[in-house]
C-alpha cells in the first residue's frame, strides 16, 4: 500500500478493532463517513486532523446534524443516545409521489429524520449506534445492539457478531446474539455468556447464543438483521 494516498470506509460502522489492526499493519488511518441514500455524504472523519476510531466525524460543510429524543424530538446533549436528524443541501427533498411518507420523516424545521441511532460526544464525534428498527426492546430496557456486540467481538476467537431481539413470552423481546467464529477457534454457547457477565449489564446480557457460518449480507456488505430475526424468530416461543 505504499502508493495509496487514502482508504475510505462506508455503508456499515466499522469495528475500532478494525480500524486499530488496519493502521497497525499498513501504517494507514482509515477515513470513515456517513452518508444514506436520501441524503448523499452527511459526515465524515478530518483528511487533515484525527481520524477517531467508531466515529464518523463531523458534518460536512453546509450540513447540520443534532441528535434528538424519539419520543420528544428534544435536542440532546452530547453523549447522549437518540435519532440523527440531519439538514442541508444535502438532503433529499422527498419520496416520489408519497407525500406521506415525505411529511413523516421530515420534522417541522426541515430535518430529516434518518432512523440511525446514535450519539455525538464531547469533542463533536458523531457516532453511529445502529438502526431504530433494530433496537431491542427487553424487559423495559432500551438495548443498543452495537454495544453487546462490541463486547462480543472482542473475545479470543470471535470474527464477528450480529445482536437482535426475537420475540420473547416474559421480556417482550429477548437479546440473541449470532456468532461467527475465527477458523479453528473453539467456543459454545456457555462461554460467551460466561465472559460477557462482568462486562454488561445483565439485561444487556444475550438470552442466547447461536453459532452460525457467516452473516447474511446485502450487495453493501450491511448484514441484513431482518433476515435473522425471521430466521429464529420462534427461537424462544413454546412449540404448538
Amino acid at each position: 500500500v505504499a502508493n495509496i494516498r487514502l482508504f475510505i470506509s462506508g455503508s456499515a460502522p466499522l469495528l475500532a478493532e478494525t480500524h486499530a489492526a488496519f493502521k497497525q499493519r499498513t501504517g494507514h488511518a482509515i477515513l470513515e463517513r456517513y452518508g444514506m441514500t436520501e441524503t448523499n455524504m452527511n459526515t465524515s472523519n478530518p483528511y487533515d486532523g484525527e481520524r477517531r476510531a467508531g466515529t464518523v466525524g463531523f458534518p460536512l460543510p453546509g450540513v447540520s446534524v443534532r441528535v434528538t429524543d424519539p419520543a420528544t424530538g428534544e435536542t440532546l446533549e452530547p453523549g447522549k443516545t437518540g435519532m440523527i436528524e440531519i439538514k442541508g443541501p444535502n438532503v433529499f427533498k422527498g419520496y416520489w409521489r408519497m407525500p406521506e411518507k415525505t411529511a413523516a420523516e421530515f420534522t417541522k424545521d426541515g430535518y430529516f429524520i434518518s432512523g440511525d441511532l446514535g450519539k455525538i460526544d464531547e469533542a463533536g464525534y458523531l457516532h453511529i449506534v445502529g438502526r431504530d428498527k433494530d433496537l431491542v426492546i427487553s424487559g423495559g430496557y432500551n438495548i443498543y445492539p452495537k454495544e453487546v456486540e462490541g463486547e462480543i467481538d472482542q473475545l479470543d476467537g470471535v470474527a464477528e457478531s450480529a445482536v437482535i431481539g426475537i420475540a420473547h413470552p416474559d421480556f417482550g423481546e429477548g437479546v440473541t446474539a449470532i456468532v461467527v467464529l475465527k477458523p479453528g477457534a473453539a467456543m459454545d454457547e456457555k462461554a460467551v455468556l460466561n465472559a460477557l457477565r462482568d462486562r454488561l449489564a445483565r439485561y444487556k446480557q444475550p438470552k442466547r447464543v447461536i453459532f452460525a457460518e457467516d452473516l447474511p449480507r446485502n450487495t453493501m456488505g450491511k448484514v441484513q438483521k431482518n433476515l435473522l430475526r425471521d430466521r429464529f424468530k420462534s427461537l424462544y416461543m413454546p412449540a404448538s
